[in-house]
């Protein structure tokens, strides 16, 4: 269980993480979501306290550095060792060749261990940075949009990879993410941020696979309908059927279901 009660010049945020739990953090450029999982990290200083299954990481100002929290961190750019194959640069974290082999074999990058980052695509080079984030065995894992750059295809395989390593390591996982159907598909709740606070807590229904979001806006045109949703923060228009249409009045709260979009 990871306890995050933090205050921060762009951020104040007070949430529980529970153990084996996968997160989703959204909201507007500028929120706060990555200044959340810097904190995190240890790379911004905050008052206020973090705490990982009862040890604390920080005490108000008593701060546990950053190599002594057990995080591991990706993001959009890779953060790879261009001078290093696939395999060096995980075993520049950690020497433990079975736990890396392992890895690799999880990710499907066994057989380009001897490649070097600028010889490989966008997906395998994220590949290789969520196999070196987990490689030092970390109970959080911290993703920050590690996914924007990919095309969808790609994206669709990173994301159950990130699932398999998320359930195999028995991680707490925090995913910021702009994309609602990654949202949907990983996380097991959603914090949005708003203004640099939380603004709403959402527990996702996987069996139901839908997420609320409350109508502002109606307009028709002919044969063509459409709903503006405040959904995770952000509106979303979607086109609808001149039943979904009708059904549903301004500040109603209507069940997004991804086929409809």
């Amino acid at each position: 269980m990871l306890k995050v009660d933090i205050e921060h010049e762009n951020l104040e945020f007070n949430f529980t993480f529970n153990s084996n739990e996968l997160v989703a953090v959204v909201g507007d450029s500028g929120s706060g979501k990555t200044t959340l999982l810097r904190v995190i990290a240890g790379l911004e200083e905050v008052n206020g306290e973090i705490v990982l299954d009862g040890e604390h990481w920080l005490n108000n100002k008593r701060s546990l550095s950053p190599q002594k929290r057990s995080v591991g961190f990706v993001m959009q750019d890779y953060g790879l060792f261009e001078n290093m194959s696939v395999l060096e640069n995980l075993l520049f974290v950690s020497n433990d060749i079975e736990l890396v082999k392992r890895l690799l074999t999880i990710v499907d990058l066994q057989n380009l261990q001897n490649r070097y980052p600028n010889s490989l695509s966008g997906g395998q080079k994220q590949r290789v940075a969520l196999a070196r984030a987990i490689v030092a065995k970390p109970k959080v894992l911290l993703l920050d949009e590690p996914l924007s750059a990919l095309d969808s295809k790609m994206r669709k395989r990173l994301q159950e990879y990130i699932l398999i390593l998320h359930k195999e390591f028995h991680l707490i996982t925090i995913l910021v993410s702009h994309d609602l159907k990654e949202v949907q598909k990983l996380a097991s709740r959603v914090v949005t941020i708003d203004s640099a606070r939380i603004k709403d807590i959402l527990k996702i229904n996987k069996e139901e696979s839908l997420i609320k979001g409350k109508v502002v806006d109606k307009s028709s045109n002919g044969n063509s309908y459409t709903l503006a949703v405040e959904l995770l923060g952000d509106i979303k228009i979607f086109s609808v059927k001149e039943d979904i249409f009708n059904k549903y009045s301004l500040n109603d709260y209507i069940d997004i279901d991804w086929s409809i979009r």
